[in-house]
């Protein structure tokens, strides 16, 4: 039996047989339990324009730890029940779903949201009906800024990427960088974050970034303009699919990845279940900053959750499955600690977390500003993806989580 998540001693990988992921699905088993279910809103991209793939993930992730919560005996007596809506990655779509899941369907909590944008119109919701928020994927340091108590971020955020880039790309010695940025909070606000860092750890470097619609279908102009007269390195700052139509347009004008460019991807898209579907040589060779790497250390309970993401899917587990896991699991046991779900009370729990979840042991600082309410010592990783391909655990591990970057464990690209 496995140390157990709120008290039970019950093995986490014994799930439910037949088990589905429809949105508001509770077992038989938690239905058993008695008493009303504990409802949670989910809000996901399940339509473009948003990026769909993440919201895929998201809601595999929140679904294997609401059947982990709920077959050890739910919280508070009831079971975990997740109401979903999409918001499209649409901001006023966020917003509407965020309202509709607090007023009419009565969530204690709203969790899910994976795009910035849509993340800072919800928290205005949220924060207006004073209910619990936790930001599954928002990197946007703007979310953190606004000071919100009802906002929690066990995950990544843009100012920790960009202090992680900017100290690579000093001890890569390269001498001019671009980034490509989507048009969103979080394409713009990475960008602009890695030029004060790269300002402050590499300032020989010459940095600039151009700024991408998101929803284009078409780059080559600015690819083109590059061309002529090649960078040191590129950064992508995008989500799918514009992300894939940038690299495959890099990689069929010759410009990065290349003898003369490196290409450093910033986002965290190699892991995606549909990346080399839409992006084969092009990603040969690429630099990775990652949330998450097979040969990283990980708590029991990412080990049990990345099996049953396996088991179910076929697929390796990554970053999102993790996080999306560990949103819920905080909620879950902000309610247990709080032994109420009444907003206040969750709150003031939510504020003193100490939880072990999928990737260590998250805890919130409570100073102001980007880290406000800030898991803030999350780990990461970087990477290169040297084969088409390439299983992410065949991917050389150039940096694990609190070591240094390890040049050697570079291959140069040969074209």
């Amino acid at each position: 039996m496995s140390k157990t998540l709120f008290g039970q001693s019950v093995g986490f990988a014994v799930l439910l047989a037949g088990a589905t992921l429809t949105g508001t699905m509770v077992s038989g088993a938690a239905l058993a339990q008695g008493g009303e279910p504990i409802r949670i809103g989910a809000i996901i991209a399940q339509s473009p324009p948003g990026s769909v793939v993440q919201g895929t993930q998201v809601r595999d992730g929140l679904e294997i730890a609401r059947e982990i919560v709920n077959k050890q005996g739910g919280v508070l007596g009831r079971p975990i029940e997740i109401l979903y809506e999409d918001g499209q990655g649409v901001p006023e779509k966020g917003r509407a779903a965020a309202e509709k899941l607090i007023t009419r369907d009565k969530v204690v909590a709203l969790t899910g949201e994976h795009q910035s944008s849509n993340v800072l119109a919800e928290i205005e919701v949220a924060k207006r009906y004073n209910v619990p928020y936790v930001n599954t994927n928002g990197w946007s340091d703007d979310i953190r800024k606004k000071g919100y108590k009802q906002v929690f971020n066990p995950n990544n955020y843009n100012t920790r990427v960009a202090s992680a880039m900017a100290e690579v790309i000093a001890q890569m010695g390269v001498k001019s960088v671009v980034t490509f940025a989507e048009n969103t909070d979080y394409g713009l606000g990475q960008a602009q974050a890695l030029a004060q860092f790269v300002k402050e750890k590499a300032p020989n470097v010459d940095y600039r970034y151009e700024r991408l619609d998101r929803a284009s279908k078409d780059y080559t102009p600015a690819v083109l303009a590059l061309k002529s007269n090649p960078p040191d390195m590129v950064i992508n700052a995008m989500l799918p699919p514009g992300a894939y139509i940038l690299m495959n347009q890099l990689y069929e004008q010759g410009v990065a990845p290349s003898a003369r460019t490196w290409f450093y991807d910033g986002a965290g898209i190699v892991d995606y279940p549909d990346f080399w579907d839409n992006v084969t040589d092009a990603g040969k060779d690429m630099i990775v900053f990652g949330l998450y790497h097979p040969s990283m250390q990980i708590p029991d309970l990412g080990k049990q959750v990345g099996e049953e993401y396996r088991k179910r899917t076929k697929n390796e587990p990554n970053r999102l499955i993790f996080q999306a896991a560990d949103s819920l699991f905080v909620i879950a046991d902000a309610i247990k600690r709080a032994k109420s779900t009444e907003a206040d009370a969750v709150i003031a729990a939510m504020q003193k977390t100490n939880f072990t979840g999928t990737r260590g042991t998250i805890t919130y600082s409570d100073k102001p500003g980007y880290t406000f309410q800030q898991w803030v010592d999350i780990p990461y990783v970087t990477f290169q993806v040297t084969e088409v391909k390439q299983p992410l655990a065949k991917a050389p591990l150039v940096q694990a989580p609190g070591m240094n970057f390890d040049m050697s464990k570079l291959s140069k690209p040969a074209r």
